[in-house]
């Protein structure tokens, strides 16, 4: 946890916590978010064919559908657990490693 809380900038185990906190409440969140959406535009496992490419298509669509209501929700729920700073610097790092580093300029 030490090499860990070194390499984020933390200086307390409760801001650990905090932080592991919003990621587990994000990822299931922007599921449940970004459902009344996927349901909006039609995106349901019975509209592909019953294939293994048919069911891989339309995973690949949901997740990366759901992608960016994580991203906003991570930077959201960050805020709302006073952990702005770290969850914005976290953000842009992993968006210039996706190739959206333009974004920040």
């Amino acid at each position: 946890m030490q090499k860990l809380k070194e390499r984020w900038g933390i200086s307390n185990n409760f801001q650990l916590i905090i932080i592991f906190f919003v990621f587990a409440i994000t990822g299931s969140s922007s599921v449940y978010v970004a459902k009344p959406f996927l349901n909006l535009i039609g995106l349901e496992l019975a509209n592909f064919p019953e294939t293994w490419w048919g069911t891989t298509i339309y995973w690949f669509l949901r997740i990366l559908l759901i992608f960016p209501f994580y991203q906003i929700l991570l930077v959201l729920f960050g805020w709302l657990f006073g952990q702005f700073k770290f969850f914005w610097a976290f953000e842009k790092k992993m968006l210039k490693r996706l190739g959206f580093g333009f974004l920040f300029n």
